[in-house]
């Protein structure tokens, strides 16, 4: 009785910097690619665009009245920086 593993494969391509990374992320020389992705890991807890806004908009105020009116005074008072090549 013979037993005939056979491994599926697929052709991928990747932009330079995710071959270097990819390739950084192994432990050892002779790691596949295949077992660097295996072991990599992605949060499951994404959150759409729209979930996003909705967490905002039923957040607090990310100021205060008083912090908005520190905000305009310092706004009001900024000036342009000094114009070092004027003259020259």
């Amino acid at each position: 009785m013979c037993i005939l593993h056979v491994l599926s494969s697929k052709t991928i391509s990747l932009k330079k910097e995710a071959y270097d990374r990819l390739r950084a992320a192994r432990r050892y020389p002779s790691e596949s690619f295949s077992e660097v992705v295996l072991r990599a890991t992605w949060p499951e807890d994404t959150v759409t665009s729209r979930e996003l806004l909705a967490r905002l908009r039923r957040a607090r105020p990310w100021f205060t009245e008083s912090e908005l009116e520190a905000i305009a005074a310092m706004k009001g008072a900024d000036r342009p920086p000094e114009d070092k090549w004027n003259g020259r």
